[in-house]
């Protein structure tokens, strides 16, 4: 084992929405996976099936359908990039509650999420799945964020 790889995390937690900015936190989870030998673990957070119904004619069925196909699609991503997935994972109900607990669950070292970016105000009536994990979980929280050229920023 290298100098100083025993520090990095044994496994890392990869929080995706099928967005670009989950995207871009997707390649930065697969560098940091293959340069520390950490495994990654990619979780998608659908909606909770009971508050979706309650107030729309939606299918339960297809809504969990359509979240399992947004992780396997990102699955496939990082495989196809060259990544190495050690297991997906397919959870509904409130992001951050979720991811949090499912780290927790595996004992991960890391948990890579994507910023928005959302403005002061969109930020302060929405809240951000991001910064809801940073506060909340047991372990060290990597936010990627986009900069100016575009590209994942850190």
């Amino acid at each position: 084992m290298e100098a100083g790889r025993e520090m990095f995390p044994t496994k890392i937690l990869l929080a995706t929405d099928g967005s670009e900015h989950a995207r871009r936190a997707a390649r930065v989870a697969v560098e940091l996976a293959q340069k520390t030998g950490s495994e990654l673990h990619v979780v998608h957070v659908g909606p909770a099936i009971p508050s979706v119904f309650a107030y729309t004619e939606l299918d339960p069925v297809r809504v969990e359908e359509e979240s399992r196909k947004t992780l396997d699609e990102e699955v496939r991503r990082i495989q196809e990039s060259g990544g190495a997935v050690a297991e997906g994972h397919l959870r509904l109900g409130n992001p951050a509650e979720n991811i949090v607990s499912l780290a927790e669950e595996l004992g991960a070292g890391l948990i890579v999420v994507g910023s928005r970016g959302l403005s002061g105000l969109r930020r302060a009536l929405m809240g951000s799945v991001s910064e809801s994990v940073v506060r909340h979980a047991h372990c060290p929280v990597l936010v990627v964020r986009k900069d100016e050229e575009g590209e994942g920023g850190r």
